[in-house]
């Protein structure tokens, strides 16, 4: 029988999904070397909202907690998710900063790079896909499913033809609001299938209740490997259960070459932080529930659950509903893009915006605007006129790739930041987020002082 292989999520898209990427290192330290047992394919531990989260909420460096994760699981490989050329920020770079954060994130023990742009324009995922071959590692292209008039099997089967001609070495279908019935994965699959002789791997989400269904269908199509989330962190707007999907699928008489024992350990671990989670309102019940109504609106998980915390935050939850309505309205005017970072946070800031300013594009955000103009690539579908007319006027949009519009920044970064930056990596993670960079360098510097301050000298 056809062996199934399991990507565990559960430090990065798990945890991202659930409790905003609030998992520091100390707290999961003590597992990994009992994960790296486990006979997982690779763990998903890098990549999406880690980066910004580590430096902005939890005073971490982001490129020393991959080096420490690489150490304490030596035998499993580490997958990270890259927005091509948005790299873990919000708007497009340079080519050459793209290439040095490939060859960095390499060094530091990254294995798989899981590329993919938000809007599905091939020419964003290029640099990234190129030079993670260049450094020996797996490039992973990454299909942004979605539902809309624009949106067809036969589209996604072509572009995994073209990702295989870039040099994919697997092709992920990524269905980041769990919005893929069983009927959709199967065909999908298939498609792929049929169109390259690569693996395919599903990402999914248990948001509208359809992921178990949907993960089987796929398996059942030809899918290699699926994503899963430890039980404890699953369901909701995470993953489906490992433990689970592994039982089932033994049941079966599907090769998984899981060991039960270590999931059972690798769960116990975890419960604590579930629990602590709940207990101070890091892990809102509403993420946990599942949601049909997100076939209709699309949002994934990671924006679901910081839409909440954005409304909690201006005292307006009790718009959530109206906030979810005027999404996919939101959504058709900006050309049907599929709700993924840096296109989910755009079409749900704006979404909020028009709720709770009371009127419709009252105000656009500069990432929007930016948007409106070419700047993340060709859309879906057309942008409205009306929006089009209110950013740009008479003026017309750009059809190049916009990368190639901007000058090269590493080297003129690192030479502005001397005496700042102490390393490649940190001139990165400045240009990545900038201000949080900043303070992250200011605290660190601060730290290592009080530290050496009451350090005591030894006696001679």
């Amino acid at each position: 029988m056809k062996k199934v292989l399991f990507t565990e999520t559960i430090l990065r898209d798990a945890n991202q999904s659930l409790i905003a990427t609030r998992l520091p290192f100390s707290e999961f330290e003590g597992i990994l070397k009992t994960m790296d047992k486990a006979g997982y394919y690779s763990v998903e531990c890098w990549g999406g909202a880690t980066f910004d989260s580590s430096l902005r909420y939890m005073n971490e460096d982001p490129w020393e907690k991959l080096s420490n994760i690489k150490k304490n699981m030596p035998n499993t490989k580490l997958q990270m998710l890259l927005r091509g050329q948005n790299l873990l920020g919000y708007k497009h770079y340079p080519d050459d900063v793209v290439r040095k954060f490939v060859e960095k994130a390499v060094e530091h023990g990254m294995d798989i790079f899981r590329i993919f742009d938000a809007l599905n324009d091939l020419r964003n995922i290029e640099i990234a896909m190129e030079e993670t071959i260049k450094r020996g590692a797996h490039p992973s292209a990454a299909i942004c499913f979605t539902t809309s008039p624009v949106h067809t099997i036969k589209r996604f089967a072509e572009m995994s033809k073209e990702m295989k001609k870039m040099g994919a070495q697997s092709i992920c279908i990524k269905d980041m609001a769990g919005v893929m019935g069983p009927g959709e994965a199967s065909d999908l699959v298939s498609a792929i299938k049929d169109s390259v002789d690569l693996p395919v791997i599903l990402h999914t989400h248990c948001t509208t209740g359809l992921a178990y269904m949907t993960c089987l269908k796929a398996v059942e199509a030809g899918a290699d490997v699926i994503d899963t989330a430890t039980s404890c962190f699953s369901g909701g707007t995470s993953q489906p259960a490992t433990e689970t999907l592994s039982y089932a699928l033994k049941q079966l008489g599907y090769e998984v070459n899981l060991n039960d024992d270590i999931l059972t350990e690798v769960n116990s671990f975890f419960k604590p932080i579930r629990d602590k989670s709940i207990s101070t309102g890091l892990l809102d019940p509403l993420v946990m529930a599942t949601d049909t109504q997100a076939l209709n609106y699309k949002i994934p998980g990671g924006m679901l659950s910081n839409l909440i915390s954005q409304l909690k935050a201006q005292n307006s939850i009790h718009r959530l509903d109206e906030v979810l309505a005027e999404t996919p309205k939101v959504r058709e005017d900006f050309g049907y893009p599929p709700l993924v970072t840096p296109m989910s946070q755009m079409v749900g800031v704006q979404a909020t915006n028009n709720v709770l300013q009371g009127e419709r594009y009252k105000s656009l955000g500069k990432e929007a605007i930016a948007y409106c103009k070419g700047e993340y690539g060709t859309p879906p579908a057309p942008i409205a006129d009306f929006l089009l007319k209110k950013v740009l006027g008479e003026e017309k949009t750009g059809t190049a790739r916009f990368a190639e519009t901007l000058e090269p920044m590493f080297e003129k970064t690192k030479e502005q930041l001397k005496g700042i930056a102490r390393s490649d990596e940190d001139v990165l993670s400045y240009i990545s987020f900038p201000s949080v960079a900043e303070r992250f360098f200011e605290q660190r510097k601060e730290k290592e002082e009080r530290k050496t301050k009451y350090t005591i000298e030894p006696i001679d």
